[in-house]
């Protein structure tokens, strides 16, 4: 049959169309398919030492000791699924666990207590193995506004640590340091401390850098101060002989500006664009973005609505850039009132309320925030690490058994239509479903294996796209 178009006009509407898709799939890349940290830790840079890390892991691990001293104490200290069917009394607490230790894996999946079991243990080895993920040496509100000697002394020191941190083999698999705002005020203070920083670690390391170094730029409002970062960059790489490109930036929205500039537009792709491909993340600053909003200090949570707002136009802005996404911080410490050496039960029962209060707080933040599609947060005391890995585990290991047999299905059903030649439209559905995989495998929620039985390869999971494994199935199918 004659076609009414010919290849020449064809090709002249395909061109530009060519062009603009082109220009697209450069902004949209897709997600990241990097480890993510699951948190940030913040801490005062005069505070930093070498094995910072590993001190803040054994205070995390000592908490979840006295605190969560089985795993039905805590299914009932974080309300975990199931918890209202387990003994809550001492006594019968502990024949509970002496019978449910007998007990062969399939039976133990029965129990009311086996979610509660497989987070407990995950978060009691995550503790043991990892407790700190990822950690910055804070220059801003952590450290504050002392005399330039001071914060001289403190960046070179800082760098010091972090280069015997390296030698030593104590850093965390992230880390990096947060400078001082580039605004008139303080921006020749927060690049005299970056250059400090970095020229006396790259001259103790040989100009070498820890592994998934960042540098945090808080409160910006406006494209000229990370482009301006990015300049810097560029300057300190040169006159340090590091190799080109290695200085990566992540900025933090704390204000109101962030979201909505002078001309009622959103700037955060501006921003991105403006750091010239060197932006690795975007953090969420709680506080000071609810201050903005006029919030007063009693209802500055998470889970506000100005924060949820926040959220998602950062979603609609940067979905599918590449930029990992934070949220903010719960500033409720779970720390007992009572600290001293001997205590009478009174203050023992009143500790234990305080902190598993605390706890069920920050738990239900977080959940907020994974809800939320935000999978990675910060947090502010070694005693939230056992609520943060509680709260992501217990996220994804609820629904693993339904998501490995809707995948199973889902996976069968595509095959079958994609063979066939008829249209499956209901992609969306088998990304969402593989999204669950590939988050619950990046925050150590589940492991390959598990992965695995869902029916899908390690192959194909790396693809990230639902679409490229129905296609790769497809050709295997067509192939034999």
């Amino acid at each position: 049959m004659k076609l009414s178009i010919s290849k020449k006009k064809k090709k002249n509407i395909f061109i530009p169309l060519s062009e603009a898709n082109s220009a697209f799939n450069e902004i949209y890349i897709g997600d990241n398919s990097n480890r993510q940290p699951l948190h940030t830790v913040y801490g005062g840079a005069h505070l930093f030492k070498y094995n910072t890390a590993l001190t803040l892991g054994k205070i995390a691990e000592k908490t979840f000791e006295i605190y969560a001293p089985n795993f039905v104490t805590y299914a009932h200290a974080f309300g975990l699924q199931g918890a209202d069917k387990l003994p809550k009394s001492q006594v019968k607490i502990k024949a509970f666990l002496k019978e449910f230790e007998t007990l062969k894996t399939d039976q133990r999946k029965r129990s009311p207590g086996y979610l509660a079991y497989q987070v407990y243990e995950k978060v009691k080895d995550k503790l043991a193995r990892e407790a700190v993920e990822d950690f910055r040496i804070d220059f801003e509100d952590g450290f504050g506004n002392r005399p330039n000697e001071e914060e001289d002394k403190t960046a070179v020191q800082a760098a010091q640590e972090v280069a015997r941190g390296m030698k030593e083999g104590t850093l965390p698999p992230f880390i990096g340091i947060r400078i001082k705002p580039f605004t008139e005020e303080l921006k020749e203070r927060s690049v005299r401390t970056l250059d400090l920083f970095l020229t006396t670690l790259t001259k103790a390391t040989k100009r070498k850098l820890p592994k998934n170094f960042f540098i945090m730029l808080p409160k910006v409002t406006i494209p000229e101060q990370p482009e301006a970062l990015a300049r810097l960059f560029r300057v300190l790489e040169k006159a340090l002989k590091l190799p080109k490109g290695i200085l990566k930036m992540e900025m933090m929205v704390e204000t109101t500006q962030s979201i909505m500039d002078a001309e009622g537009k959103n700037p955060l792709r501006k921003f991105i664009k403006a750091a010239k491909g060197r932006c690795v993340a975007m953090h969420f600053g709680t506080y000071d973005y609810t201050a903005s909003c006029g919030i007063t200090a009693k209802y500055q949570t998470m889970d506000h609505p100005v924060c949820d707002f926040a959220h998602h136009v950062t979603k609609v802005a940067l979905g599918h850039t590449g930029i990992w996404l934070s949220d903010g911080a719960t500033n409720i410490m779970p720390v007992g009132p009572n600290r001293e050496e001997t205590l009478s039960r009174t203050q023992i029962r009143q500790n234990f309320n305080i902190v598993h209060a605390a706890w069920r707080e920050g738990y239900r933040h977080i959940r907020h925030s994974l809800w939320n599609g935000f999978y990675q947060g910060w947090d502010l005391h070694p005693a939230q690490f056992p609520m943060r890995y509680t709260a992501v585990y217990a996220f994804f290991l609820e629904s693993y058994a339904q998501a490995v047999e809707r995948l199973k299905a889902f996976m069968d059903k595509a095959a079958q239509a994609t063979l066939i030649g008829d249209t499956f439209d209901d992609a969306a559905t088998g990304q969402g479903l593989l999204n669950y995989f590939l988050r619950a495998l990046n925050s150590g929620a589940i492991n390959e294996e598990e992965v695995l039985a869902a029916g899908l390869t390690l192959e194909e999971i790396r693809t990230r796209s639902f679409a490229k494994i129905l296609k790769m199935r497809r050709k295997q199918q067509l192939n034999g």
